[in-house]
């Protein structure tokens, strides 16, 4: 379906202010990093700089997939969505691109991230030096929302 055709179904295209406010109140989401086959999708626990970055905190094993994907990637995916119920959800797709944050700006980072509902295992690790920032820098966003019942549905 296209987007046009989602919106005779009550659906909506989100703003650009609402993105952000979204992106803003969440905190996890899925990121799809390309491979040779079909792409890695990974859930992730992230931090909005609330401007165009988001940034990820990566615990790495002895041979971590994710980085090693993040590191050769020229462009990833993230989706960050809520369904509340199937009637009212919101989803924004996000495409851009993935570096490791310097060394230098690290802790600059790390002292203004904000990570809502993380597990305690990330609390230890961010503390841990088996642990890599990302940032996502976003370079196109798409949001859909769907707020009400649809069309006929109605009283």
């Amino acid at each position: 379906m296209t987007l046009e055709e989602f919106e005779e179904q009550g659906m909506e295209r989100m703003s650009d202010a609402e993105i952000e406010g979204f992106l803003s109140s969440q905190s996890t989401g899925v990121l799809g990093l390309p491979t040779d086959g079909p792409p890695s999708m990974r859930p992730l626990s992230f931090w909005f700089d609330g401007e165009s970055s988001l940034y990820f905190l990566y615990i790495l094993g002895s041979s971590s997939r994710k980085d090693a994907l993040s590191i050769q990637a020229d462009i990833a995916r993230f989706l960050v969505y809520r369904a509340e119920t199937m009637f009212n959800w919101r989803s924004v797709l996000l495409a851009g691109s993935i570096n490791e944050v310097p060394e230098v700006d690290r802790e600059a980072v790390k002292d203004k991230m904000e990570f809502g509902r993380r597990p305690e295992v990330f609390e230890r690790a961010s503390k841990s030096a088996n642990t890599e920032l990302y940032r996502f820098q976003i370079q196109e966003q798409t949001g859909i929302k769907h707020t009400g019942l649809p069309p006929g549905f109605e009283e």
